[in-house]
């Protein structure tokens, strides 16, 4: 199967074939670094990191670039607020930005330009679309004209005649349609400019992407993602600008993420449902959020709740307790040889085998259908249920036995290196979510830790009454134990 993509542009799914065979271009807005992210840039971030993985891993030379917008009005504002240089305000959020997205895991893009590296190639864009008639000066600003370019808001699918009806240029505007977009802002006093053939000024939000996407990708490329909430204005514009400057198509693919909800609301500062990633992380583990953002597919929405959270951190330390118990098996001991025949295995082993079969092919073709992660994580989970049946039921710790395993964790291995999941080793894992249960129980793990014991003579003794009353008042505070050839471990339910 073939990978095919769902392009808003067309509002299809479609074969991604690249311009260059063997190599894919993408370009993904990144941040405005006024401010903290929150965690609808966590999944934007995310979804675009591992649609990054796929095309590598499935075998494409890909060119990333993910920009800074470092110029801005949010950005002066804040500037202005404390008191300090513009700059000042972007090297420190670009810098919380950069630390953000480490702990999120993500692989770094090939490249992160910063909007004020690149004014000259803003400002030759600028007078190209003057040149040709799509954009004019007023009052040392610049505005491109939409009425010039007869295929505005096809990303978008909106009508341009019922929109233009319901606006008005406001007073004191320069511009001559209320549609019409800044490329270029004269500057106000004490504000950051750079020269220009209009005046002093900088530039406007759109243009800035135009111009860093060519400058990387050429002006035609295979992919530009970003959010759903960007398709328009800001896509939509960088459509009209890029494609009547160099006369050809921009972006062959166009990729859009889902909103985030939060307890099924839309996020909102003015609803004070507003979380920063960092806010987050005080409460639940890096992996935990990335695996809740991979849990749904990256066009839908997804709601954003503590119940949601913890049902997400239980489902990644499942496949972690899985992970932990094959490396005790192993022992880091590396695969040796092909997967056994089906015939050399024991009866238990048949079905894992068959699992380690089917779950690579399977993986690889949810990936193909518009990186559907969600799919993919359910078939790892079969494998998960398949390992641990395997690992409880067999009596026999033979090479067949351990080859069969060691299979089985590599799977682990490479579709986590996909996904950006299960990198941490997994006992430490384990222990630092068990930590940060701990501090919600009203029982001291050493306590757990001596009723354990305690049982373990009792079972011993073959006194299974007083086994099960521990089994059962550890179970009456929270405390779930999971028994196993190797001994008793206990978690947090």
């Amino acid at each position: 199967m073939a990978l095919r993509v769902y392009n808003t542009l067309t509002g299809e799914k479609e074969i991604f074939v690249p311009l260059v065979p063997g190599k894919a271009g993408m370009y993904v807005c990144g941040v405005t670094v006024y401010d903290y992210c929150h965690i609808g840039h966590a999944r934007a971030n995310v979804v675009f990191d591992v649609i990054f993985r796929y095309l590598r891993y499935a075998g494409y030379d890909v060119t990333y670039v993910r920009n800074y917008t470092d110029i801005d009005d949010k950005i002066i504002n804040r500037a202005n607020q404390e008191g300090v240089d513009y700059r000042t305000i972007t090297d420190r959020y670009i810098q919380a930005f950069d630390e953000d997205m480490e702990r999120l895991g993500l692989a770094k893009p090939t490249v992160e330009p910063k909007a004020t590296d690149h004014i000259a190639g803003i400002i030759a864009i600028i007078e190209a679309l003057v040149a040709k008639g799509h954009a004019y000066q007023s009052e040392g600003d610049v505005y491109y004209a939409v009425e010039t370019f007869p295929e505005y808001l096809k990303l978008s699918g909106r009508n341009l005649e019922e929109m233009l009806a319901g606006a008005r240029v406001e007073i004191g505007e320069k511009k001559r349609n209320p549609m019409d977009f800044a490329l270029w802002k004269g500057s106000k006093p004490g504000e950051p400019f750079w020269e220009s053939p209009w005046g002093q000024g900088r530039p406007g939000w759109h243009i800035e992407c135009s111009a860093m996407s060519m400058e990387f990708l050429g002006t035609t490329f295979d992919i530009h993602g970003g959010g759903k909430d960007l398709v328009f204005p800001h896509h939509e514009n960088e459509i009209a600008q890029s494609e009547a400057a160099n006369g050809c198509q921009f972006v062959r693919y166009w990729l859009h993420n889902g909103f985030v909800n939060i307890n099924s609301e839309k996020m909102s500062k003015s609803l004070g449902n507003f979380f920063t990633i960092r806010t987050v992380l005080e409460k639940y583990d890096p992996e935990t959020l990335r695996f809740f953002i991979l849990s749904a597919h990256y066009r839908s929405p997804i709601d954003f709740s503590d119940q949601n959270l913890d049902d997400a951190r239980a489902g990644l330390e499942r496949i972690y307790s899985c992970l932990a118990a094959l490396d005790e098996f192993l022992n880091t001991k590396p695969a040796t040889g092909d997967l056994p025949s089906m015939e050399s295995l024991p009866e238990a082993g048949r079905e894992l085998r068959e699992k380690i079969d089917q779950a690579l092919p399977r993986f690889v073709e949810a990936m193909d259908d518009d990186f559907n992660t969600a799919l993919a994580l359910g078939v790892l989970f079969e494998t998960v249920r398949a390992t641990n049946r395997f690992m409880a039921e067999s009596k026999e710790s033979g090479p067949l036995v351990f080859t069969l395993l060691a299979h089985a964790r590599h799977l682990f291995a490479e579709t986590g290196g996909v996904l950006g999941l299960f990198g941490s080793e997994p006992a430490l894992w384990l222990k630092g979510i068990k930590a940060a249960k701990s501090g919600q129980m009203d029982i001291s793990p050493e306590e757990i830790e001596r009723l354990i014991v305690e049982r373990a003579e009792a079972r011993q003794a073959k006194d299974f009454k007083r086994s099960d009353e521990i089994r059962d008042l550890l179970l009456s505070r929270g405390i779930q134990l999971l028994d196993s050839a190797q001994g008793t471990t206990w978690n947090v339910k």
